[in-house]
C-alpha cells in the first residue's frame, strides 16, 4: 500500500485488542466527552468542546481533511465494542509525505491500560509500512509528562526544546520535540 492506496480507501488496523476505523458522524457524542473533558484537551492547544455541534463539525473537519490528503485520523474502538474511545492519525505532511506530525488522545476512562501505546504502535508501523514516511514527528507541551512517558515507550527520541512556542489559555507554552525514524523503528521491531 502506498500513500494514493490510502487515501483512495481509508485503511482499517487491527491490533490484538483494538480497531481503528475511520471516523464516523454516529462518533460525535462519544468523541465530545473526550472533546469536552478539560483534563484531556488540556495539552491540545484548542478549548474543550461546549457542545455536540462544536464535535459534530470537528468530525466533518477531520472528514475534509482527509479528502485533501491533508491528514489521516484512525478512532480507536476496543475489539467487540465499536464505541469510539480516542483517536490516532498523521497530519502536517511535507510536500513528498516523507514526513508527518502524529496526533492522539483518548477518553480520560481509559488510561493508565496501555491502549494509545498499542494505537500508537499500530498507526506508526502503518505510517512506515504502508504509507512510506520516513521520520514522523510528536509535538508536545513541555508539562505533558503522559505524553512524553508515552513517546518514549514507542521508541520517540526527544529532539529538544521549542521555548515559548505557542499561545494558549493565557500563557506562553513550550514545545517538546519527539521523533522517531523508519530506521530506528525497524532496528526497535527486529530486536
Amino acid at each position: 500500500m502506498a500513500i494514493d492506496d490510502v487515501f483512495t480507501a481509508f485503511p482499517l488496523l487491527e491490533t490484538p485488542n483494538l480497531i481503528l476505523r475511520q471516523t464516523r458522524s454516529s462518533d460525535a457524542e462519544a468523541m465530545f466527552r473526550i472533546f469536552s473533558d478539560e483534563e484531556t484537551v488540556q495539552y491540545y492547544g484548542m478549548m474543550p468542546h461546549e457542545s455536540l455541534e462544536d464535535t459534530v463539525e470537528f468530525v466533518r473537519a477531520q472528514r475534509r481533511a482527509f479528502e485533501r490528503r491533508q491528514s489521516i485520523r484512525w478512532g480507536i474502538t476496543c475489539r467487540g465494542d465499536d464505541t469510539l474511545i480516542g483517536s490516532c492519525g498523521f497530519h502536517n505532511f511535507d510536500n513528498g509525505f516523507h514526513r508527518a506530525e502524529v496526533g492522539y488522545e483518548l477518553n480520560r476512562a481509559y488510561w493508565g491500560r496501555g491502549i494509545m501505546a498499542e494505537a500508537l504502535r499500530c498507526v506508526v508501523d502503518c505510517g512506515f509500512a504502508q504509507m512510506g514516511l520516513n521520520r514522523i514527528e510528536a509535538i508536545i507541551d513541555d508539562d505533558n509528562e503522559r505524553s512524553k512517558n508515552l513517546l518514549r515507550k514507542v521508541g520517540f527520541t526527544y529532539e529538544g526544546c521549542m521555548r515559548q512556542r505557542f499561545f494558549h489559555a493565557g500563557r506562553f507554552w513550550d514545545e517538546f520535540w519527539f521523533s522517531l525514524l523508519k530506521e530506528d523503528y525497524q532496528r526497535l521491531s527486529s530486536s
